[in-house]
């Protein structure tokens, strides 16, 4: 523990979904483009007689919904149902799915003018629209619409139910939601998970095996006729499907879109403008023969600035779990280019932000171990070498291994795998 405890002080002065397939013997896709009436789509958990349900309207669906373009003034609406089977009440604690949501007035007054009657503030039909009162009593079912800020592609958040018991204790209890909403055209939609591999191309690993083969890997991506040399492959993900996915959406990541007219056109408008597109397409690089699977990203609030990394599902996994090889890098502008519409300069020190990752998934509760492997092989700064866009960058040499975890674990029971030295 006094390792990893000095492991993560050092990477606190270094550094400034997904997704996937089913085990191997097992592949399907994981990441269904929901379709029909936003009411197919609801989704239900349950825990101590308490049930919540929940689905997000799309953007179309939000407005032949409210008769507003919801989605384009920044709002989403989120519908839930709670059943409290409990015998005392429950409490409904909305700014845990989001502390900056909408009151239903709120909405109905968006396009309020100054000179517009006040009297006109009160539209009953946002009001029924809303889950209304908080409380839920002993046998009784609530629903309605909590209206939150928008967040395209996937959905995530939480459901927060607070009660006490009949002792005067109190209890808290936490539903976490991950709603795929359509809409985007998210880049690992259409990924033929099946067929990226034959069933004889899998093998199991060991530690010492897996060492050897992430050691063994090429050091970088390539491009599409397999030349050239560019960002070096520093990232290794160890985690069934729905535990890489949650870890990252949870960590404050947003899936990326393919290149289509629409995301062209909206990339345009964020570099000409410097505004935040939070699912702006990436650039294809290659590995396996093959373009990145997923790509993550996480903006600012310019789309000339981002954290970004790519992964690759791997034919091989780890005592059964799957292994993802990918590539992290931290975007600090961007320029045109003829083929993705733009292309960004990355910051040459890359294990900064490799660094930032595992700090990043930690303060997330979404780390269970990480470790170092070789592979990369060392990099100078003096002697940088170059991305396949010209930009340099330098490295340690060491790829990042993370178990990542769909269940919350804190900091401190985080372990570390003592394979590799980076800071000896």
């Amino acid at each position: 523990m006094k390792a990893l405890l000095s492991l993560l002080r050092r990477t606190l002065l270094i550094t400034a979904l997904l997704l996937l397939a089913a085990c191997a013997s097992t592949q399907s896709p994981v990441f269904s483009i929901p379709e029909g009436d936003w009411k197919a789509r609801i989704e239900m958990q349950s825990g101590s007689d308490i049930v919540v349900s929940t689905a997000v309207p799309s953007a179309k669906e939000s407005r032949e919904i409210f008769g507003m373009p919801l989605y384009k003034k920044g709002i989403q609406p989120v519908w839930l149902e709670i059943t409290n089977h409990r015998d005392e009440l429950v409490t409904f604690l909305p700014v845990g799915l989001d502390p900056q949501y909408f009151t239903p007035l709120e909405v109905a007054n968006t396009d309020l003018k100054s000179k517009d009657d006040p009297t006109a503030l009160v539209d009953e039909f946002f009001l029924n629209q809303g889950i209304g009162a908080l409380v839920v009593n002993p046998g009784e079912t609530r629903s309605g619409f909590v209206f939150s800020k928008l967040d395209e592609g996937t959905k995530a958040f939480n459901v927060d139910i607070g009660r006490t018991d009949a002792t005067g204790q109190s209890y808290f209890e936490t539903f976490t939601f991950f709603i795929p909403v359509p809409g985007l055209a998210i880049d690992h939609y259409n990924v033929d998970w099946r067929g990226l591999y034959a069933d004889d191309e899998w093998v199991d690993l060991d530690a010492e095996q897996l060492i050897e083969r992430l050691e063994s890997l090429v050091c970088c991506v390539t491009d599409k006729k397999s030349q050239g040399s560019g960002d070096p492959l520093n990232l290794v993900i160890i985690g069934r499907p729905i535990e890489v996915y949650t870890a990252f959406i949870r960590a404050g990541w947003d899936e990326t879109e393919t290149v289509t007219r629409t995301s062209s056109m909206k990339t345009i408008a964020s570099f000409l403008s410097g505004g935040e597109y939070r699912y702006s397409p990436v650039s294809g690089l290659y590995v396996f023969g093959r373009p990145q699977d997923v790509a993550f990203q996480k903006a600012r609030e310019t789309i000339h600035e981002r954290n970004h990394l790519r992964l690759w599902m791997s034919s091989f996994t780890f005592q059964g779990i799957p292994v993802w090889v990918g590539q992290i890098s931290r975007d600090i502008g961007v320029r045109f280019t003829p083929k993705t519409i733009t292309t960004h300069k990355i910051d040459p020190n890359v294990d900064e932000t490799r660094e930032y990752l595992l700090e990043n998934l930690s303060y997330a509760q979404s780390l269970a171990k990480f470790g170092y492997v070789g592979g990369v092989g060392e990099v100078s700064i003096d002697q940088p070498k170059g991305n396949l866009t010209g930009d340099p960058w330098f490295t340690d040499g060491y790829r990042l291994v993370l178990w990542v975890s769909s269940e919350p674990v804190a900091i401190s029971d985080v372990q570390y795998m003592d394979w590799r030295q980076p800071y000896d």
